[in-house]
């Protein structure tokens, strides 16, 4: 959850106090901006079973000067510090925000490859890691529907001298998606793809 709050001592005390009232335990802060007497920190926090997010929101919000600005579900079992590294490169450079996370993806996803794919007149790789295959517009259209983010099982051949991979299909923006591919397995689980999906949706 990203939480704008007075640049104060005492502050951010106040925040963890409020949601420790409501069962909330964190797990992480990052400094997202500060400046003007306010910050806006990203808070990763757990919530007990059964407990609404909208407790936690109501409960910081009661601070004075407090103000959460949105809350997303953040999926377990993921490589949290890795995904928390990547967001920090991602947000020191926006304008090539999309270029960083596809760089990264080898790493934090242990894919062999990634691309990002610009669509429109046909589909075209715009930027990839070392070990991605040469892709043709024809290939990399049968990649899709790119509208939402989902999972591609490709056959051996798919690609002249590649064996069977699976890959994840995520959008960035209107003409742009990420794709990333694991030669040979293993599937990507769930956790997986829905941590790619949240680190693709702050790529503006």
């Amino acid at each position: 959850m990203r939480v704008r709050l007075p640049d104060r001592p005492g502050s951010l005390g106040a925040v963890a106090t409020a949601m420790g009232g409501v069962g909330g335990d964190i797990n992480a802060v990052e400094i997202v901006e500060k400046g003007d007497g306010v910050v806006v920190d990203d808070f990763i926090v757990d919530l007990p079973p059964g407990a609404l997010p909208e407790n936690i929101v109501t409960a910081c919000q009661t601070l004075e000067g407090v103000k959460v600005e949105w809350i997303s579900r953040y999926p377990e079992g993921g490589g949290l510090q890795s995904d928390l590294e990547a967001l920090e490169r991602m947000t020191a450079d926006p304008v090539h925000a999309a270029e960083t996370l596809v760089s990264l993806c080898p790493v934090v996803f242990r894919s062999h490859w990634a691309t990002l794919l610009q669509l429109g007149d046909g589909t075209r790789v715009v930027y990839s890691t070392t070990l991605a295959p040469d892709l043709t517009p024809e290939v990399a259209a049968t990649f899709g529907p790119f509208e939402a983010t989902h999972r591609v099982d490709l056959p051996s051949g798919w690609s002249p001298g590649w064996g069977d991979t699976t890959l994840v299909v995520t959008p960035l923006t209107g003409d742009r998606v990420i794709a990333i591919g694991r030669l040979g397995g293993p599937a990507f689980l769930d956790s997986e793809i829905a941590r790619l999906h949240h680190l693709a949706a702050l790529v503006k």
